[in-house]
């Protein structure tokens, strides 16, 4: 019987140790991220103006950090000595892991603007949204986790919880966008809602498709 490949076996044992600390720190400061934007909006609903601003201020803060931990670890891909196959899949990966920080940054640029406080229904689809895609990147790291351990059975199954989390993120924006329709906001508000909504719903699309890369690297594995 083959034995299962760990995702790193193609690098040397500190190597390994350095990938994966690495790999481990972006996800965190990725959800870090992620967190902040929950924050920020839960004090847009408080109509917390100071607490908001300072949690838009963490999110910018996390974005960056993630952003250099991203370049730290697509120098050590293009580097080392890894198998094409390999380097493109974690490439991938890295960038894409990167982009849900940057569309969580993007959400927080757009509350920035919003000032004035929003009809209920609406805020509630954002704590409702905002706690989604949360979730989403908490299931995403135990996957991850779960795939460094060679565990390709719960890295599959935390996969497939991000995939149905993505899908309510999907009905919520439905349901947002539906509030905000029928709202009386006025046309700058609206503009700023709807993108707003567009862009959480981009932070959960992008959680996602990380989740189908865990998916072909544990594949990959066995």
């Amino acid at each position: 019987m083959q034995e299962s490949r760990n995702i790193f076996g193609w690098l040397g044992r500190e190597q390994e140790k350095v990938a994966l600390e690495r790999a481990r720190r972006h996800i965190d400061k990725v959800y870090e991220t992620v967190i902040n934007l929950q924050q920020a909006i839960a004090c847009f609903v408080r109509n917390d103006l100071v607490g908001k601003a300072e949690s838009i201020q963490r999110i910018k803060a996390s974005e960056h950090e993630a952003d250099l931990i991203r370049r730290s670890i697509m120098d050590t891909l293009t580097e080392e000595f890894i198998a094409p196959p390999d380097r493109e899949d974690l490439m991938h990966f890295t960038k894409s892991l990167d982009t849900i920080a940057d569309h969580a940054n993007g959400a927080g640029r757009l509350l920035d603007f919003l000032e004035e406080k929003l009809p209920e229904n609406i805020l509630g689809k954002y704590v409702e949204t905002a706690a989604i895609i949360t979730k989403a990147v908490e299931k995403l790291k135990d996957a991850l986790d779960s795939l460094a351990k060679n565990d390709i059975k719960k890295a599959l199954a935390d996969c497939g919880l991000v995939e149905e989390l993505e899908e309510h993120a999907d009905e919520q924006k439905r349901m947002t966008v539906e509030e905000i329709i029928h709202s009386d906001l006025s046309a700058p508000v609206l503009l700023l809602t709807y993108q707003l909504t567009e862009s959480m719903e981009n932070v959960a699309d992008k959680v996602e498709d990380c989740a189908d890369f865990i998916r072909v690297l544990a594949v990959k594995s066995k």
